[in-house]
């Protein structure tokens, strides 16, 4: 379990706390492949996650969430990665070298828009001050984030290196915290509260018995879908609705991770298709919206020493049509990590007394039962 740094005064006037249910909790089970066993993306061995929230007054809603491959020193011991961009106004901090080079050193960092140069610095120094790394004279920080401006002071750059670091080192497996919490504490989505999210699909072992799980950190607009059924438009509260451009803009950023030995040339295509998992739950992608998918494996065998041994190595990967499962299952885990956060996260109050409403779950659960959505 992760721990919430927070001021207990706080929470007044703020119920980003008070935690409502997963969407499988009401009976709704998108997709056709099973979960993992915590339905999330540390069901991935190794995969780590820690969050710091920050709320404070009437008008700080912010905070920070780390995602870990693997609890060691990923800068000595890389692992493949790479990143597809689905609309790029944002800032992924980090990108280039990741898709030059095909691997990740560091940590991955969520946080707010203005944040991005502080978690950058906190995650380098991080780096730094791991042992073994003492002749590190580069270090390729990846941060990404999505703007809180509506519900968050941002302009007051409240989140500290201090913060960065307690989310990484409080990183740990097992159950994640979703909603109001870390990077997501002041995010809207279609329109409703959004927040963290998460999710994963276990394949079958004659498909090899594989695992992706996907976290995210909803920020974006477009017509709410739920497992098929539109609920944006059923609900009348869809981008467009009122004839402005209202709840569109904003950013989503996905992580997926996965044990299947692919190299960063088929994580790029996996990347892709978690893609596809933002659009089927009614995501358009507007132009102010910084869509980012990173993608890893944690494969043992296939990590990337920093100082190689020679010069050449040995991998064992999938074949491209082994891939299709891991395709599938980065879908579906997307599409269910991003109603995770909407199901989860509660109504909260916040800059210059701007409120976003939560999803309204008992009205959405009558129409999913319409439309024979609902299982035993």
């Amino acid at each position: 379990m992760h721990r919430i740094l927070l001021p207990l005064v706080l929470l007044i006037g703020c119920q980003a706390l008070t935690a409502q249910q997963r969407l499988r909790d009401y009976g709704v089970r998108p997709g056709v492949m099973a979960t993992g066993t915590w339905n999330a993306i540390t069901d991935v061995p190794g995969v780590k996650v820690g969050h710091t929230t920050i709320l404070r007054g009437d008008s700080v809603r912010t905070g920070v969430t780390a995602i870990l491959p693997y609890d060691g020193n990923i800068f000595q011991q890389k692992v493949p990665a790479a990143i597809y961009t689905g609309n790029g106004f944002g800032k992924l901090a980090g990108s280039t070298q990741v898709q030059e080079l095909g691997n990740l050193e560091t940590p991955i960092v969520l946080t707010n828009t203005l944040s991005v140069a502080t978690a950058m610095q906190a995650v380098i120094n991080y780096t730094l001050q791991q042992k073994g790394n003492e002749n590190a004279q580069s270090v390729n920080a990846v941060v990404g984030e999505t703007n809180d401006g509506w519900l968050n002071d941002i302009r007051g750059q409240h989140v500290t290196q201090a913060d960065v670091l307690t989310a990484i080192r409080q990183a740990d497996t097992g159950v994640v915290k979703e909603g109001c919490v870390g990077a997501g504490t002041g995010t809207t989505c279609f329109g409703f509260k959004g927040g963290i999210g998460t999710a994963s699909r276990k394949l079958p072992a004659s498909l090899g018995g594989f695992t992706v799980g996907v976290l995210v950190q909803t920020n974006f607009g477009g017509v709410l879908e739920v497992d098929g059924v539109p609920l944006g438009k059923e609900l009348k509260k869809f981008s467009f609705s009122d004839q402005l451009l209202n709840n569109v803009d904003g950013s989503c950023m996905i992580v997926v991770a996965t044990d299947a030995p692919i190299d960063a040339r088929n994580l790029q295509r996996l990347a892709k298709r978690a893609f596809m998992g933002l659009a089927q739950t009614g995501g358009i992608a507007s132009n102010g919206s910084g869509d980012y998918i990173i993608a890893f494996s944690t494969a043992a065998g296939n990590r990337i020493p920093h100082n190689a041994a020679g010069p050449s190595q040995t991998y064992t990967l999938l074949n491209n049509d082994a891939v299709t499962p891991v395709f599938l299952a980065a879908i579906e885990a997307t599409e269910e990590a991003i109603l995770n956060s909407l199901f989860t996260a509660t109504t909260t109050s916040g800059f210059r007394g701007h409120a976003v409403e939560a999803l309204p779950v008992k009205q959405v659960v009558e129409l999913l039962k319409k439309n024979h959505r609902i299982q035993r």
